[in-house]
């Protein structure tokens, strides 16, 4: 009979969680669903975390899930990413434990619901709905299976912004009775000929819950502009602000009592196929009497919100991350520096610990659905032409034209509930 020698078993300090890494047991593994340019802008900031770990990647298109591949492949030096064209084969993955979710925004409900009865947590950019009722609907799913979930309206996470908000709610400007908002102009999409659909893509399977149409390339590559796969800019950046309102007022888990738009320029349908509001101005108002007014006008780097008080204001401009404020005498309490809203590494961080404790996150669902529900109530009282009362409790207008569209049916078979 032979002599067995014992040899000591050696692990290197990766494994067992040394130096600064951590175990693997003790990280939180991730799928990246839709890995397009928002999700490929912010992967760095997950990846920066020791206690994450990416493992698989899913997309429509053959591209992009060998792009992601290859960044989370090099970031951890290894081939270990696994790639899915169906994301539901991702979320069958049992070592997976959460998901980041950036698809195109009319994906972003319906693969929040099949993460959550998957088991996953889920962090969903923004907006996390294209209709009332399936914003609602992402609620009670979350609740029920008790999902983790942050929405990506990071800005409750930006030191700037924060500030804004002790200023308005500190008295220090008065009363606040109106929320000033701007986002940029939309754009507009020529007619185009349907065309072959690229090779790579998974065509169906991108359009997912939506109605199906021919592929039309300015449809598809400007999906923001029409309304079954967006909403224009005023809901897509547009949450952002309504999110911040909700915040600043103290209205999380409530809204405005009436709805109504002006100035509303729509694309002519002789000359363009796009659908959503080129400008306008939407407007809100809470039961208390302060007023939402969300601009959609100008450039890109114009957005800002606005707390204007009764004996003063504060403003966060959104391109730059300045904070300026009447009287000026506010802003000496200001702290210099801070990271500013293009880095969601704080936002993320809370969503990482909300995993871990099991504890709300800052943006959880039912403060997400309803700044979105508020969008989505502006862009019906602009598809109508009409001022709508709004029962934040029942969720319901005082037109039955405008409740019929608190809801659009998903396409087979896409509906979760």
């Amino acid at each position: 009979m032979g002599i067995g020698i014992a040899l000591p078993l050696i692990l290197s300090p990766r494994v067992l969680g040394r130096g600064g890494t951590v175990a693997p047991s003790n990280r939180i593994v991730f799928g990246g669903i839709g890995m397009g340019n928002r999700a490929m802008f912010i992967l760095p900031n997950f990846l920066a975390f020791p206690d994450v770990q990416f493992l698989a990647v899913s997309d429509a298109r053959e591209d992009r899930r060998q792009t992601a591949k290859k960044a989370i492949d090099e970031h951890y030096r290894n081939e270990d990413c696994r790639v899915y064209n169906d994301f539901r084969e991702l979320l069958a993955q049992p070592d997976i434990d959460a998901v980041l979710i950036a698809t195109g925004n009319r994906w972003h409900a319906t693969a929040s619901m099949f993460a959550a009865q998957a088991g996953k947590d889920i962090y969903c950019e923004k907006p996390i709905s294209l209709t009332i009722r399936e914003g609602r609907q992402l609620v009670e799913m979350c609740r029920r299976y008790g999902t983790i979930y942050q929405a990506g309206t990071q800005r409750r996470s930006t030191e700037s912004y924060q500030f804004a908000r002790e200023i308005a709610r500190s008295g220090m400007i008065g009363r606040v009775h109106t929320v000033e908002m701007q986002v940029w102009t939309g754009g507009t999409v020529p007619h185009q000929k349907p065309t072959p659909v690229p090779a790579g893509w998974d065509y169906d399977q991108w359009l997912g819950p939506v109605q199906w149409r021919p592929f039309v390339p300015g449809r598809v590559n400007a999906w923001h502009y029409f309304w079954d796969t967006g909403e224009g800019m005023h809901t897509d950046m547009g949450t952002h602000y309504t999110d911040q309102m909700q915040w600043v007022l103290g209205t999380d888990d409530t809204g405005p009592v009436e709805f109504w738009t002006s100035d509303i320029v729509w694309p002519d349908p002789k000359q363009w196929m796009s659908e959503t509001a080129i400008s306008g101005t939407f407007c809100c108002r809470y039961a208390n009497g302060v007023q939402g007014i969300l601009y959609q006008r100008k450039g890109f780097t114009d957005r800002y919100i606005r707390y204007i008080g009764e004996t003063g204001w504060v403003q966060v401009d959104d391109e730059t991350d300045i904070v300026t404020a009447e009287p000026k005498s506010v802003l000496r309490l200001k702290q210099a520096g801070g990271v500013s809203w293009a880095n969601a590494g704080a936002h993320i961080r809370n969503f990482l610990d909300s995993v871990r404790s099991r504890r709300p996150t800052l943006c959880n669902p039912e403060v997400a659905h309803r700044a979105q529900t508020i969008c989505e109530a502006m862009t019906i009282s602009a598809r109508l032409n009409r001022r709508l009362k709004w029962d934040p409790a029942k969720e319901q207008f005082d037109c039955e034209e405008a409740n019929r569209m608190l809801y659009r049916e998903p396409r087979a078979p896409w509906r979760v509930i």
